[in-house]
């Protein structure tokens, strides 16, 4: 990873208080009543005035403090200098209190001049590989629907085409407890050989499958692969990250998503959460996704996530939705 292995640390520290920012301006913005909702692609294909100030607000936050790394947001926004109050600086105390896990740090001898050595010969190379994948809003559409609790906003850093931390923020966790709660949102967040926080993990009774998939992106493939796994219960919610929150707060066993659709800004920062916990997070073929700067965006062959049990899920793929999902 690096010489310094504060490194990642601070840099999971910085995104998880740009997050919180980031929260605070999706909920002013509905509060303003101006949402400013333009089409993409079509009518399921939103953008919003807080998809815009947040990415705003979260590539320049890290820019600033992270100049060498790699940030790939969803949003295609032109050039423009961002108003200074839309920047973030702070860190967050308890992330920087934790030791970065082994497999991302050096095991270095203790002469010093050595350490000097290595650390200006392997520094840049390694903190130029850092990507960070943005979603400043992901459940745009819920956003302009008032499904507030299908709402997040997602950052996800990747070393070496691999998810390795993960920030989510859920920005009207609780919401239905009035606009006035001091308990209004939250943040989760989560590192493989770490652990995850800001969530109590569950699991679904034992026994259940329980299939979370898309409300709004649904078509044939999805319903067959569905069906396939023989679920107890189907609930269709929006965003790639409240799937994953679902799956580790014990509301589904398996997100199920057999299509295009999801980008790698949507799936970086929860299957980093999701594999903190021992979950699973492939594309239909059970393969890895990969995270490198230069990957294709798109998710090509769809989506499957889980908490336990992954190959029973992917077992159950029909061979007819494989041979359609080319990776």
């Amino acid at each position: 990873m690096s010489g310094n292995p504060a490194v990642l640390m601070r840099l999971v520290a910085s995104a998880y208080a740009m997050a919180e920012k980031a929260g605070a301006i999706v909920r002013r913005v509905l509060q303003s009543g101006e949402l400013g909702i333009v089409e993409k692609t079509g009518a399921n294909d939103l953008q919003t005035l807080a998809d815009r100030l947040v990415q705003q607000s979260i590539c320049a936050s890290l820019s600033k403090s992270f100049p060498k790394i790699t940030i790939i947001g969803e949003e295609d926004l032109p050039e423009e200098a961002v108003k200074e109050d839309l920047i973030e600086s702070g860190q967050s105390e308890d992330i920087l209190q934790k030791s970065c896990p082994a497999e991302y740090s050096l095991k270095l001898k203790p002469n010093v001049l050595i350490l000097i050595i290595f650390w200006v010969l392997t520094a840049h190379s390694s903190y130029v590989s850092l990507v960070v994948w943005v979603d400043p809003l992901d459940g745009t559409k819920e956003y302009t629907e008032g499904l507030l609790d299908h709402v997040t906003v997602l950052i996800g850093i990747a070393y070496g085409g691999k998810a390795i931390a993960g920030v989510i923020n859920q920005p009207f966790f609780n919401y239905q407890l009035g606009a006035e709660s001091a308990d209004m949102g939250r943040t989760l967040w989560g590192m493989p050989g770490l652990g995850a926080f800001g969530f109590e993990l569950q699991e679904v009774p034992d026994g259940r499958r329980i299939v979370t998939t898309t409300r709004s992106h649904s078509n044939k493939l999805v319903t067959d692969t569905v069906d396939a796994m023989e679920p107890h219960d189907v609930i269709r919610v929006g965003g790639a990250g409240n799937k994953i929150i679902q799956l580790v707060e014990g509301k589904a066993s398996a997100y199920v998503f057999a299509s295009l659709g999801t980008k790698k800004w949507d799936t970086c920062a929860p299957e980093a959460i999701l594999h903190a916990v021992g979950g699973k997070l492939t594309d239909m073929h059970g393969s890895a996704l990969c995270y490198d700067a230069n990957v294709k965006h798109m998710n090509s062959a769809g989506v499957l996530a889980t908490l336990r049990n992954h190959q029973y899920y992917a077992s159950r793929v029909p061979q007819s939705v494989l041979q359609a999902l080319k990776p």
